[in-house]
């Protein structure tokens, strides 16, 4: 057997090499904005000024874009006017410069295009840069910069390169957030779009109205009350509706939630699959439904160790694969995170802030379990309330929405309530705070609406 050979890219090939550009196109973009000012509304949200590789015609289309925001005309007169006005107009080489870009423009027509290959030559040009930044790191002492920032650095970088740029985050006048406001208030009367995303449990949804985009869930309880259950089921109802779905487990290997879902779809006694004793009239579902779970959108990881990084390098891995937004990211749980830090507290709030941030910048609600405090179990009522949330006050900060679980027949054998959940709606940022209730078949370790509806 040969040794593997490491694969080592040789760079003196590239040395003196133009970098990617497309002169033409950049041209023809400022031409058909001359000839037709109405142009320049197809490309300004995409197309930047730094995107342009020639800098004369970055600084033409910056004066575009500011006469464009001040509602005057972006025609050769009105454009050579505000540049000779600034002092800019020799600069990008006069008169003539800007009746040429006119004269060698046919139309306006396949500006959309032309944009999009300009912003993939900038795209080209900053991968070079991104591997300059990369050397310039490696020569970085732990002191200066450790390996854990370099990396989260270079992750940050790629990802917006990839996803492109977003003014989502940019300071907007209050006119434009209302009509944003006023645009959803109207699709979700009309039925287009939903408040958020859908859970599978009517009740639930009812309540939350689903869960937002952003968002961070902590579902909170005992032990062997059913949080890693209804996690993986809400998971597996949200991937029903063809929504790529992830789920961290620090504590089930891979294996181990793939039977579980198994044994709760098609109604079969996890041990049953676990110790391989199927009767013949029980090959036929389970059969059926490997099928089913195998065909939806459901990534599984069981690294024990994961980092914050780490979850946002698989996400964006598995987005990009996918070619579109997560639809919801499962991590079980918060108490198996972190270092152990002697200042567990301060270290269980840093995660939950992580959490939060991390749902925001990917735009996808994410579901954390956490543990609850001893401090239940000593009192006479267990209904958990927000104070039992275990190590930090920041879970409780952090959390969006924070759902609670108690079964009732978990400590009374004999409850009126036997084979039903409470799903205590503890926090709600956005709306009311109460209790649904769901059936809960421990048989199968699945829940279940109180009117059941099966497969979607």
């Amino acid at each position: 057997m040969f040794a593997k050979q490491n694969k080592v890219i040789d760079f003196s090939s590239y040395a003196g090499k133009v970098p990617p550009q497309c002169v033409e196109a950049e041209e023809t973009i400022l031409g058909g904005i001359l000839l037709d000012p109405n142009a320049i509304a197809r490309v300004r949200d995409e197309l930047k000024p730094h995107h342009f590789y020639i800098g004369t015609h970055s600084s033409i289309y910056q004066a575009m874009l500011k006469l464009n925001e001040q509602e005057q005309p972006t025609d050769l007169i009105v454009v050579v006017d505000y540049l000779e006005a600034n002092e800019l107009l020799t600069k990008v080489g006069g008169r003539n410069k800007l009746a040429n870009l006119v004269d060698r423009c046919v139309s306006a027509v396949n500006i959309d295009a032309l944009a999009g290959l300009v912003i993939s030559k900038w795209k080209r040009r900053e991968l070079g840069r991104l591997s300059n930044l990369a050397m310039e790191l490696q020569h970085k002492s732990d002191d200066e910069v450790s390996l854990e920032q370099a990396f989260e650095l270079l992750q940050d970088c790629i990802y917006h390169l990839q996803q492109g740029e977003s003014n989502s985050h940019s300071t907007s006048h209050i006119s434009s957030v209302m009509t944003n406001v006023y645009q959803q208030i109207e699709e979700r009367h009309q039925g287009v779009a939903l408040p958020g995303i859908p859970t599978g449990f009517y009740d639930l949804d009812a309540v939350t109205s689903g869960f937002n985009r952003g968002d961070l869930v902590i579902v909170a309880g005992r032990p062997a009350m059913g949080k890693s259950a209804i996690a993986a089921q809400i998971g597996f109802n949200v991937a029903l509706q063809n929504l790529p779905v992830v789920l961290f487990s620090l504590e089930m290997s891979k294996s181990q939630i793939g039977m579980r879902m198994l044994a709760g779809e098609a109604e079969i006694e996890n041990n049953y699959l676990k110790t391989g004793r199927i009767s013949d009239s029980q090959w036929q579902p389970i059969a059926q439904y490997t099928s089913k779970i195998s065909n939806l959108p459901i990534y599984l990881n069981d690294c024990a160790t994961p980092s914050l990084n780490y979850f946002e390098a698989e996400c964006h891995k598995i987005a990009a694969m996918e070619k579109r937004n997560l639809g919801l990211v499962i991590i079980d749980y918060l108490q198996l995170m972190g270092d152990g830090d002697s200042n567990r507290n301060h270290e269980i709030a840093t995660i939950t802030r992580g959490l939060k941030r991390l749902a925001m910048k990917l735009q996808v609600p994410i579901i954390c379990l956490s543990q609850l405090s001893r401090a239940v179990e000593s009192r006479q009522n267990k209904r958990p309330v927000l104070s039992d949330l275990r190590d930090s006050g920041g879970i409780e900060q952090d959390g969006d929405k924070v759902l609670m679980l108690y079964r009732d027949d978990y400590y009374s054998p004999d409850s009126p309530d036997r084979d039903m959940c409470e799903i205590i709606i503890a926090k709600h940022r956005d709306g009311a705070t109460g209790t649904i209730k769901l059936l809960f078949d421990s048989k199968y370790t699945k829940f279940k609406n109180l009117v059941s509806n099966g497969w979607c």
